[in-house]
């Protein structure tokens, strides 16, 4: 992260923040928003969960889309962390394991935004 040096710094980080809440905080609509969930254990944590996560913020803010991104507790696939879950309304929801940043872009991409269909790895 970039030091803040001015008041202006200031205000774009804070628009920038912002952004990134609305995301999490969409839970009145819940039901007719793709829903993004990323497991946040320890196990999670460790593996770089938290990285994956600000990976999928920053994705859907540069793309403007109506998601819900949130954290949920350890999903019992530590071997495959970091885990994300995505729920599409009205379908099933689907588990991808070993998320890393740079898989993180390929979901948003493919999955959440093309409809692809892209390997689990669970």
């Amino acid at each position: 992260m970039e030091k803040i040096k001015s008041l202006e710094d200031l205000k774009k980080r804070r628009e920038e923040l912002q952004a990134n809440l609305k995301l999490r905080e969409q839970g009145d609509n819940v039901n007719n928003l793709t829903q993004v969930k990323v497991a946040m254990g320890t196990c999670g944590i460790a593996a770089g969960a938290k990285e994956t996560m600000n990976v999928i913020i920053d994705e859907c803010n540069k793309r403007n889309l109506a998601v819900v991104v949130t954290q949920t507790g350890c999903v019992g696939h530590c071997d495959a962390e970091p885990v994300v879950e995505v729920i599409k309304p009205g379908k099933e929801a689907v588990l991808f394991g070993h998320v890393d940043a740079k898989r993180a872009v390929e979901l948003v991409e493919k999955y959440i935004v093309a409809g692809e269909m892209i390997d689990k790895a669970l």
